[in-house]
């Protein structure tokens, strides 16, 4: 019987945060993750703010999270085979996030074909009606990308996953 792309999505889950350096390094958590969809997590935590005379975390926390958060779901929409590389990414900053609160990337690819995904995503501090940031952005499988994938598949098929 064929892997379902959930089964599939889920069993690879650990590899799209602790497989980049960075996302580990900020801390970002998968909260979920789904055909064309994905959210996350980036912490509140005094090293990753920008602003201490605020406590406002660093606009680099957000624009990695909504980067990574869309990656993840133009990654589940093209079928969770190949790895895409941000081709184009439009960040627009609504507000300061919260002192003290996590931030959630909501991602969402609205359109996937061939190797091009389109993905859209909001990051909010706990309320989706009033977001910190939105985010537009592209994904293309590359040379490079499709070799990440390849080294997925190697420790897949040795069973160290």
């Amino acid at each position: 019987m064929a892997e379902s792309l959930q089964d599939l999505l889920d069993r690879l889950s650990p590899l799209l945060v602790d497989g980049s350096p960075h996302a580990q390094a900020l801390g970002l958590a998968l909260d979920g993750l789904g055909p064309g969809r994905a959210t996350m997590r980036a912490p509140y935590r005094d090293d990753l703010v920008g602003d201490p005379e605020t406590g406002v975390l660093h606009g680099g926390v957000v624009t990695a999270l909504l980067d990574h958060a869309c990656g993840v779901a133009a990654f589940s929409g093209l079928g969770a085979r190949e790895t895409p590389a941000t081709l184009d990414l439009r960040i627009d900053y609504m507000r300061p996030a919260q002192p003290g609160k996590d931030i959630i990337a909501e991602a969402e690819c609205v359109r996937a074909h061939g190797l091009i995904a389109f993905v859209r995503a909001t990051a909010h501090d706990g309320d989706e009606s009033d977001p910190v940031a939105t985010a537009q952005a592209a994904f293309m499988v590359t040379r490079p990308s499709k070799e990440a994938a390849d080294r997925v598949r190697t420790i897949i098929a040795e069973g160290k996953l």
